[in-house]
Order: C-alpha cells, then sequence, then structure tokens
C-alpha cells in the first residue's frame, strides 16, 4: 500500500531515529530530539540508550503524543554518562533549561527563600536570603514563601532581639530605633546590650530554628524565675514574652509536624488531565510553610510518572531533605533517591506511609492539592467563559488564546517607558510581560501617540523576524496575540494603524481595540474603539467589561511600575555623576527640576542656576560638562 501524505512525516522522523540508532552504544546517558526549527521536543535519559531509542524506531502501537513527537523529530543528540544515576540529574536539569515541549515540565519553579544569621559582623544580622550561599553565616531553610519567613522572622524577632537593619545604617545609629522601642531589637547599635550578651541572643535563635525550641523554652523559664527571685521585674517580664512568643509558634502551626524533624511532603491530585502537587516543607521539626504547583504535562501521563519528573526538577537546584514523603509511589523512586543521595551526599529516603503519623500528613497534603486543583479547574472554567464573552463582544472568529494589553508611562516626557502585559485562559502570563524603554530622542516630551507608534514598530517587526525565521505565517506563532488591546482613544488606534501599516500589516492581520477611559475618567463608561467601525460601549455591571478594565489596570500597574524603577535608576546612576560637586541632594535636585539627565544636559545656564542648592560656578560647571566648556 502507497504511503499516505499523512505517514510521511511519521516514517521521515522514524527514518532519522534509525540512522542516529546505527551508532548508539549501550550505554546509560541522555537523548534530545530536534524539530524541523532546531527546537528541542524531547528530553530523555536510558539505562541503555541503544535499547530505549529502538523503542521510538516503528511506526505504529505508540500513544498520540509519542507518536507526534517522532512524527516531528528531524535530528537528535545524545551524551553518554557513567551511570543511569548521572543520566537522571543531566535529563532534569536539561529539561528545566530547555523547556521540551513533549516533556512533562515543573512551572513557576522559582528560588525559596531562607533565614540568613549573618556572622560576618561582631553583631550578627538576622535577614531573609535568597540566591547562592555566599555569605558567611547560619543557614535555615528553605521556606515555601517569603510570607512563611516573615512569620518566623516576627517570631525570632520577638524573642531574640535580633537586629534587620543593614550594616550601613547599624554604623551611623545615634539612638535606638523604633523596633527596639516595640521590643523587636535589643540595639546593639548604641550599646544597649553587650557583645557577648548578643552572641548569646544570635546562638540561641540558631538553636530555636535548628528545633532546638524545648531545651531553649526550658533554658528561658530557669532565667525567669531567677530573674524574679532577685525582683528583677524588668528583665523577668522580657523573658516572660520570649517565651510567650516561641510558645506562640506551635500554635500557628497549619500541619502539625510531631515526630518529624526533616521532610518535605508531597502530594499529587488529578481531574480531567491536569494535576496540582502540594508540597509541605519539615524544618526542625516546625512547619516552614507550603506551596502548591500545577506541572505542564499530556493527559496520558499517570500519577507514578509526574512526580517522578516533578522531584528531579524540584530538586535540581537545591538541597533534597533527609526524608520525602509521597501520597502515590513514584517511578524509579529508587533511582531518584539514588540520584538525590548523590548530589547531597547523604541517606536520603522516598516513602510513601501507609499508616501513622506520617500517612495522616500525606494525607492532608492530598486534601489540599485537591482543594486546589479543584480551584484550578473552576477558574480556569470561569476564564474561559470570559474569553467567550470577549470574542462575542469584539466580533471574534475564536476565542483568543492570547491577549497584549499595551500602555505608556512618563513623567513630562522623562524616563518613557511602554508596557505590555499578556493574558490567556489560565489569566495573566507574567513571563511573557515585556517594558520597551523609548529610544526616540526625536520624540517631543509627553508625545504618547510617538510613543505608541514605537512600541508597536518594535514589537509587531521582531514578531515578522521570529515568523521569517521560523518559516510560518505570523498566526502559528505562539506569541502570535489573538487581540491587541491599547489603553487609549481614537487616536492612540489611529497612530498603531499608521505604524503597523508601514510593516505590511492590516486590520486582518492584527486584531485591535482601543479602550478610551469614560466621562471623568469614571469605570464603566468606558468607550472601544476598533478600525473601520464605529465606537460602542458595552453594558456596566457585565463580567466582560470587569475582564477588560482588569486587564487595562494590570498593563498600567505594570508600565507604571517599570517607569517609577527606571525613574529610581536614573536618579542613582546618572552622568551627573561624573560632575564634581554635584552629591545625591543636587543630584536629585536636578532631575526633579528637568525631568532626567538628559533635560539637564539642554537646559541653559540661566536655568540650571535657578535650581535650589545650584549657585553660579556649579551651574557653569555642568553647562561645561555637556556643552563642551
Amino acid at each position: 500500500m502507497p504511503d499516505t501524505a499523512s505517514s510521511q512525516p511519521a516514517r521521515r522522523g522514524v527514518d532519522v531515529i534509525k540512522d542516529n540508532l546505527k551508532r548508539l552504544p549501550a550505554k546509560p546517558g541522555v537523548y534530545r530530539m530536534f524539530g524541523a526549527k532546531d527546537e528541542v521536543l524531547y528530553v530523555g535519559k536510558a539505562r541503555n540508550l541503544k535499547a530505549r531509542v529502538s523503542n521510538y524506531a516503528r511506526l505504529g502501537g505508540h500513544t498520540q503524543r509519542i507518536a507526534a513527537m517522532i512524527a516531528l523529530t528531524a535530528r537528535m543528540e545524545f551524551v553518554v554518562t557513567e551511570t543511569e544515576t548521572e543520566a537522571l540529574l543531566l535529563e532534569a536539569s536539561l529539561i528545566k533549561s530547555l523547556k521540551p515541549r513533549f516533556n512533562i515540565l515543573l512551572r513557576d519553579d522559582k528560588s525559596f527563600p531562607y533565614i540568613l544569621i549573618r556572622r560576618d559582623h561582631d553583631y550578627p544580622q538576622i535577614l531573609k536570603y535568597r540566591g547562592s550561599k555566599q555569605d558567611r553565616g547560619d543557614y535555615f531553610g528553605p521556606f515555601a514563601s517569603a510570607g512563611a519567613v516573615t512569620r518566623t522572622l516576627d517570631t525570632l524577632q520577638k524573642a531574640f532581639l535580633l537586629r534587620t537593619c543593614e550594616d550601613s545604617v547599624f554604623s551611623v545609629r545615634s539612638r535606638p530605633c523604633m523596633l527596639h522601642q516595640i521590643k523587636r531589637c535589643s540595639a546593639p547599635c548604641v550599646g544597649k546590650v553587650s557583645e557577648a550578651e548578643y552572641t548569646q541572643l544570635a546562638n540561641q535563635a540558631a538553636d530555636f530554628l535548628k528545633g532546638k525550641s524545648g531545651d531553649l523554652q526550658a533554658e528561658l523559664a530557669r532565667d525567669m524565675e531567677a530573674a524574679a527571685e532577685a525582683m528583677d521585674f524588668e528583665r523577668a517580664a522580657s523573658l516572660r514574652d520570649r517565651i510567650r512568643a516561641l510558645a506562640h509558634v506551635r500554635a500557628q502551626q497549619d500541619v502539625n509536624p510531631d515526630g518529624i524533624e526533616e521532610a518535605d511532603i508531597f502530594a499529587i491530585a488529578m481531574e480531567g488531565g491536569q494535576s496540582a502537587v502540594q508540597v509541605f516543607f519539615i524544618r526542625a521539626g516546625q512547619n516552614w510553610g507550603a506551596t502548591i504547583h500545577f506541572p505542564r504535562h499530556e493527559k496520558e501521563e499517570t500519577a507514578g510518572e509526574i512526580l517522578s519528573a516533578f522531584l528531579v526538577q524540584f530538586y535540581d537546584k537545591r538541597p533534597p531533605p533527609r526524608l520525602i514523603l509521597t501520597n502515590e509511589v513514584p517511578d524509579q523512586d529508587t533511582l531518584i533517591a539514588e540520584a538525590l543521595e548523590l548530589k547531597a551526599g547523604r541517606k536520603i529516603e522516598i516513602r510513601t506511609p501507609q499508616r501513622g503519623d506520617k500517612r495522616e500528613l500525606v494525607a492532608q497534603a492530598s486534601r489540599n492539592a485537591s482543594e486546589a486543583l479543584s480551584r484550578k479547574l473552576s477558574e480556569t472554567a470561569s476564564q474561559q467563559r470570559l474569553l467567550k464573552d470577549l470574542a462575542k463582544a469584539f466580533d471574534l472568529k475564536d476565542m483568543p488564546k492570547r491577549i497584549e494589553v499595551y500602555d505608556n508611562s512618563h513623567i513630562q516626557g522623562s524616563n518613557a517607558v511602554g508596557g505590555m502585559v499578556v493574558a490567556g485562559p489560565e489569566g495573566f502570563i507574567k513571563g511573557q510581560y515585556r517594558k520597551f524603554n523609548i529610544k526616540d530622542t526625536a520624540l517631543e516630551p509627553g508625545d504618547d501617540y510617538g510613543m505608541m507608534r514605537e512600541v508597536m514598530r518594535r514589537r509587531f517587526k521582531r514578531l515578522l523576524k521570529e515568523a521569517d525565521e521560523a518559516g510560518l505565517p505570523m498566526q502559528e506563532l505562539e506569541t502570535y496575540p489573538d487581540l491587541v488591546l491599547i489603553d487609549g482613544g481614537l487616536g492612540q488606534l489611529s497612530a498603531t494603524l499608521e505604524t503597523l501599516d508601514e510593516l505590511g500589516l492590516g486590520p486582518d492581520d492584527i486584531t485591535l481595540v482601543s479602550i478610551a477611559k469614560g466621562p471623568d475618567r469614571n469605570a464603566g463608561r468606558e468607550k472601544f474603539f476598533r478600525p473601520g467601525k464605529a465606537p460602542f460601549t458595552l453594558p456596566p455591571d457585565t463580567p466582560v467589561l470587569y475582564y477588560l478594565q482588569r486587564l487595562r489596570d494590570e498593563a498600567h500597574r505594570w508600565a507604571i511600575g517599570t517607569h517609577r524603577s527606571k525613574r529610581s535608576a536614573d536618579i542613582r546612576t546618572s552622568p551627573l555623576d561624573e560632575i564634581e560637586g554635584i552629591g545625591p541632594t543636587r543630584k536629585k535636585a536636578l532631575l526633579h527640576h528637568f525631568g532626567s539627565a538628559k533635560g539637564v544636559s539642554r537646559a541653559k545656564l540661566v536655568d540650571l542656576e535657578a535650581v535650589e542648592g545650584i549657585n553660579r560656578a556649579l551651574a557653569e560647571k555642568i553647562y561645561g560638562h555637556f556643552n563642551g566648556g
């Protein structure tokens, strides 16, 4: 029977795999499959590369996902390792960095915060810490969130009175700060506590974070009784407050970790082809917070497969605890434990408890995972209903999968930026947000239309370039917007249309809608402009109108935040720093007066003299610096 057109890609993919198979050794390693545009399709590991890859070298018998992956394969790369354990670690690292289309992916993977007691100062500082552990001191964590760290730091301040201020602040204090007044700091900066006493406080805080809270509370209780007997009631009251702060920690625990000193607890829930993984952190016998993840995977993936991929990616850049508890047995759990032991240099145990306190902890994590997944599915369904209503309101053929919203921000033309936010069926896609520093020096200050032209020119010129490089129509790119919303009226819409026309794009290529604020900038009375159509409004108090307001407000928030960051950086670092006699105060005065360093460079001598703190001689120096004088 002759090949059909649809079977040709599959045969080509199989031929590529068969060609590579001829040269493969029967050794452990990692393989990568690439598509026609050299994008990474899949990263896998194998105990025997030749045997594993040979499974792909046949037509038929595969799941729909694997068949599609084989059909798209244009080339392959291989890395041979000494052991399967090493291959597993390399696979996890490559998946996290390359994010292949056909792999299970751990999404929203961010670094977790730690608490650091810095030991490079006579009076150690306690603080929240992220990043590589370069500072000398004691690190405790990870904590699930910044909120969990903040709550623990609050307790530590009450119980141990350690400073949180930076060394630069500490060194210039002449009197205690407010934290001392509210009994959160022992004020070592002004000698309210000796170095020996303060060191003892720091050591006690470290003991508490190591799980020695029981012994510490007993010690503080003895000290309190001794102080009371000596009629030192002020010290006794202070010790009482510290004991209360420590005792309060256990009462606040959402999860009771009795009998577990150190563990991470993972529970997966699955429904409707999606999954949620709940993680609890137990350190020093205390609950240090929880976090929820929604991995990306295909519908046919099992709980064991998802947990297996999740664990190796989760611990790719962070140290594992000695005990890992799960509600489902991960695929290749023994191999994963061996890989984590290789990284950590100590024994790691992965268990799925069937009874006792550990089983109850896992069950609690499972309930949390199920509830989180239910909320996620409900939010997704609600979001899809909104998008369908939005498509109906703007006469779109289909529900939009990618919406881009644009806004600009500046102050009298200075530090001008454009902002783009992105939304889709799962809400805001913050990893796709973009900022555009306005570069056109010919623009008049405050030229909003000119700013919009530059932003649109840069955005869609890049999109056209991506389409050209990929050899695809623009509409087939993942970054192609189904709907573009512009914060502004008819003028902004016209400026955008002119720019797109210069790039060879028309209203049929990009769906544009401009949102103008209502009379007196009233929310709920917005007017919408579309190319070739009469302006219109949406009925007030409708969900789709609220949704559009949220999109616009998020774009405004992003643009304003970007503008403020740029303005702050401009104040901190600018060409004015090169001028002798211009310190922080005068620089700030100049930037506030002229809006930017560029505004200062264009100022006349008489205008420079008008700035507070700038005399004739300094004005001449500034003018000469920028004008070659």
